[in-house]
């Protein structure tokens, strides 16, 4: 295992901890009972269970233990069948203390914005950085154009938030669609362009980025290749809390070499 040449940095000076998304006031506590399906997870709210939504299809096996605290986001709207969203459940660090946000839809937004603010250790300049873009046969998170060179920018971000003695892994489960946006990455930068993938650590107790090879080998495998070919392999952890997410740090990045 080597590390990646773009290792762990603070935000940088003048930059303390920036704010990347504010939650808001309506978070309502609850606590897991249990998960009923790939995308809803019964709850406590008030001594009443209700049905939650659950924006995530990961396992989250470690996080979604019955009586963990929790934080929903609520949601009135005629006909909804859940009384809102789960974004966050208490259960991160030694303690199970720490927040983590289990909402799979916001690292393409935090991405853009980590990007915008280049709060990364070297990060290019761009004039603009768009979301959810056709390429090859996908809808990658984010592209653009590199300032000054013009150069085609395109990126993926993946949400992380499984954390073992330090080390924050991807994926918990194997992901056919993430080995195709690794694909799809590897044939950008072949054509020229400005490639990366960047893991959104949602939780603030990791200290470096690595694959998670016992769970898909094939998707380390692709990101070694990916890695080798040009792509930018980045790693970015969170502050989280019930007010928001703030950048915490860069993380270093460990990859094997890829097979030859």
């Amino acid at each position: 295992m080597k590390p990646s040449p773009h290792s762990g940095s603070a935000a940088p000076r003048g930059r303390k901890d920036p704010v990347l998304l504010a939650f808001g006031p309506n978070l309502k506590p609850v606590r897991i009972l249990r998960r009923v399906n790939r995308f809803a997870v019964l709850v406590e709210c008030h001594g009443e269970e209700r049905l939650a939504h659950l924006p995530n299809s990961g396992r989250l096996q470690e996080l979604l233990r019955p009586q963990t605290p929790g934080l929903v986001r609520l949601v009135e709207a005629p006909g909804r069948r859940t009384v809102g969203d789960l974004v966050l459940v208490q259960a991160a660090g030694p303690q199970g203390t720490g927040w983590v946000s289990v909402d799979a839809r916001l690292p393409g937004r935090l991405a853009q914005t980590i990007l915008q603010r280049r709060l990364l250790r070297q990060a290019p300049v761009f004039q603009e950085i768009r979301t959810e873009v056709r390429f090859g046969q996908s809808r990658l998170d984010l592209a653009g154009t590199e300032a000054g060179t013009g150069r085609p920018f395109w990126g993926e971000a993946k949400s992380v938030t499984l954390v073992e003695e330090g080390v924050a892994r991807f994926p918990d489960a194997p992901t056919a669609r993430g080995r195709r946006h690794l694909e799809e990455l590897i044939a950008a930068a072949r054509q020229g362009a400005l490639a990366m993938v960047l893991f959104v650590v949602l939780r603030d107790d990791a200290r470096l980025f690595a694959p998670h090879e016992e769970n898909d080998p094939a998707f380390a495998e692709a990101l070694s290749r990916a890695a080798a070919s040009g792509v930018q392999v980045r790693a970015a952890a969170c502050a989280v809390s019930p007010e928001g997410i703030r950048w915490l740090r860069e993380l270093p990045v460990r990859l094997k070499a890829p097979q030859a």
